[in-house]
């Protein structure tokens, strides 16, 4: 039944926009609709509906009319006031408004950026220099210049793998010298990627900041995305104590599983009889898919993806772990743009590029809207904050929990209360914005809280920005209202009703008439001579477990037999000419020759109640709704302007 309320919203929506000045059409109760939604929805619904009934402009008035009607009885019944409802229309007006609070120039741009990048990997080392995000002008200098020094050092004789080493304050560096291995899109914080790939192979990049601190990077190799691989791994572990006869014999362990494999033996029954990867032992060696960059092993991923062949098994090899053979399942390549958009979008709203969508979209309402700052407010403000804040023990002042009056004023038509920032700062210490001092810390939190707000003004005036928007959000409210009106009113009631639904089958039983049906044993064959045969049988008063018996031999079905009721017109039926009890004469088809056995012969009559339930279920719901509009029309007060529905028609049939 939910799918009706979305039939009728879609039937109701429109796009269309009337250029003639809009007039009041009709009343109910004294409330107003206008010729604007009555010409829209009409010339909409033009080349969707079949019926030219409703493509007379006074029937479909009658249908226009009947069906506000019915939303006025559901906001007259108070189900707009359900939370269940009052939810499911909020859910929809958040999806229906990601569409508008989006810069979609920006967020295409941002996704075909990423996809560029995606087909591609960098090999990358880096330095860094740690730095807290709220660090003092002081400590960022130094943190600056100590990463200024590093880079100088690692571009002259001492190397830069050695500086990374030494002196870099990411833990990993002094193992691995700062490489990162290869990477793509998404695999590091985004100003990390973007210092990656606008970097040179061979080059250092100029020092650039991210959340941990400040970073020079080394590219030291570009390729082709490789995609992903599915493999199955059999895994013998290094020995703990590093002897070199247990390493022998590890080594030789999986030497034998090899020749194993090359005798012809299972390559899953021998992971599960010997790797000693527990996880994916039981699954026959399988690991989940990975791309590049993703397992501690550079070994491991080099060997997998040097595969080329379905089922193709590698050597054994050695790792830091161990010993492996891996056999490639299946590649996975970097799908198309199209395929990725949707995926791609999404990672990019929860990415640190999704403040770039955020500040877009900020300073184009910031343009839109005139804003007021009651910059007094703002000083005392300033005044009050301490260093408090940066401990987390910040609270606001007991003077000034007492304040009256806007901090601000977006379009001279939103005021929001100094009261309203003053909480926003209190629930910002936990945040990440650290700046100091204090002064500069409430004009950063001012900057934040106020693009907060004028998104959130933009989206909550999203009907009035976007005629289109305001049409399907009130059509879904109304199509909402309406289901569960229906549901209510008609089609619970035609389903619970039993009084009623036994008096309308009472006054309406000869529309639900059996035709002349006949009780039938019906046999098919597509040899004429095994149909003669079986009719021979059934005059001879054999049964059809017999016949079947005679005639399906050594495994052939020769003879198929469908028993039932069915009525006159049933597939080959009309062929017999039934009119009397007893064996028919053989008639042909298509490719199959039949004969059959009347047991009954029934004549025309009404259906039984159980047998047409669901259909006289449905038009006992269509009755009870054609009913339903004519009582609501008394119930309200309903005007229609016949001068202006006159002169709508004039228009709409020019």
């Amino acid at each position: 039944m939910r799918n009706i309320a979305f039939i009728l919203i879609c039937f109701y929506s429109s796009f269309f926009l009337y250029a003639q000045e809009k007039e009041v059409l009709f009343t109910i109760d004294d409330q107003p609709f206008y010729t604007d939604e009555f010409v829209r929805v009409y010339n909409k619904n033009l080349d969707l509906v079949k019926d030219d009934s409703q493509k007379d402009l006074d029937k479909y008035l009658d249908l226009f009319l009947g069906y506000k009607l019915k939303v006025q009885k559901a906001n007259k019944l108070g189900l707009q006031n359900d939370s269940k409802y009052i939810n499911e229309l909020n859910s929809y007006r958040t999806q229906l408004a990601k569409n508008y609070l989006n810069d979609s120039k920006v967020t295409n741009g941002l996704i075909e950026e990423a996809y560029q990048r995606i087909k591609n990997e960098v090999r990358a080392s880096h330095i860094l220099v740690l730095v807290d995000e709220s660090a003092t002008p002081q400590d960022t200098l130094k943190a600056y210049n100590a990463i200024m020094n590093l880079k100088s050092r690692a571009e002259g004789s001492e190397g830069f793998d050695a500086i990374a080493a030494k002196y870099s304050e990411d833990p990993s560096a002094k193992e691995n010298k700062g490489d990162l291995g290869y990477f793509t899109a998404f695999k590091m914080v985004y100003p990390f990627e973007n210092a990656a790939f606008s970097t040179p192979v061979g080059s250092i990049s100029k020092p650039f900041r991210t959340r941990f601190g400040y970073h020079i990077i080394k590219v030291t190799d570009k390729r082709v995305n490789r995609g992903e691989v599915t493999v199955a791994h059999i895994m013998i572990l290094k020995p703990s104590n590093k002897a070199a006869a247990e390493e022998q014999k590890a080594k030789q362990t999986i030497t034998d599983i090899y020749q194993k494999i090359q005798q012809g033996e299972s390559f899953e029954a021998l992971a599960k009889q010997f790797s000693e990867d527990k996880s994916s032992a039981v699954n026959g060696g399988v690991l989940q898919r990975f791309g590049s960059g993703q397992l501690t092993s550079q070994e491991f991923e080099d060997v997998a993806f040097s595969l080329k062949d379905k089922n193709q098994i590698s050597a054994p090899f050695e790792s830091k772990f161990g010993w492996h053979i891996v056999k490639l399942i299946e590649k996975h390549p970097v799908q198309s743009l199209d395929e990725m958009r949707y995926d791609l979008e999404n990672k990019i709203r929860r990415d640190e590029r999704s403040l770039i969508i955020t500040n877009s979209l900020a300073k184009k309402a910031r343009a839109k809207y005139p804003i007021k700052i009651d910059e007094k407010m703002v000083s005392k403000i300033k005044s009050w904050i301490t260093d408090d804040f940066y401990t987390q023990t910040w609270t606001i002042p007991e003077n000034a929990k007492e304040i009256e009056g806007p901090i601000v004023i977006i379009n001279d038509d939103l005021k929001i209360a100094t009261k309203e920032f003053l909480n926003y700062m209190v629930s910002q210490q936990k945040g990440s914005v650290k700046v100091k001092p204090t002064s500069k810390l409430v004009g950063q939190l001012l900057e934040n809280w106020l693009d907060d707000k004028l998104i959130a003004y933009y989206d909550a005036n999203l009907e009035k920005e976007f005629p289109e928007f305001k049409y399907v959000m009130d059509e879904y409210r109304d199509g909402l209202l309406l289901f569960d009106l229906m549901e209510k009113e008609i089609w619970i009631k035609a389903k619970t009703d039993t009084v009623g639904l036994e008096a309308f089958y009472q006054s309406h039983k000869n529309d639900y008439m059996w035709k002349k049906r006949v009780d039938v044993d019906l046999l098919s064959s597509t040899d004429g001579k095994i149909i003669k045969k079986a009719q021979g049988y059934l005059k001879n008063g054999k049964s059809l477990d017999y016949i079947k018996e005679k005639l399906n031999k050594e495994g052939q079905v020769n003879i198929m037999v469908k028993s039932g009721v069915f009525e006159e017109d049933f597939d080959v039926l009309p062929e017999f000419k039934i009119e009397k009890k007893g064996v028919t004469p053989i008639v042909s088809k298509g490719e199959y020759y039949f004969t059959a056995l009347v047991k009954e012969v029934k004549p025309a009559e009404p259906k039984a109640l159980s047998e047409c339930k669901g259909k006289l279920i449905n038009d006992y719901q269509q009755y009870l709704e054609s009913n339903w509009v004519s009582e609501l029309k008394k119930e309200f007060n309903v005007k229609v302007d016949e001068n202006v529905f006159a002169k709508i028609k004039n228009q709409l049939k020019k």
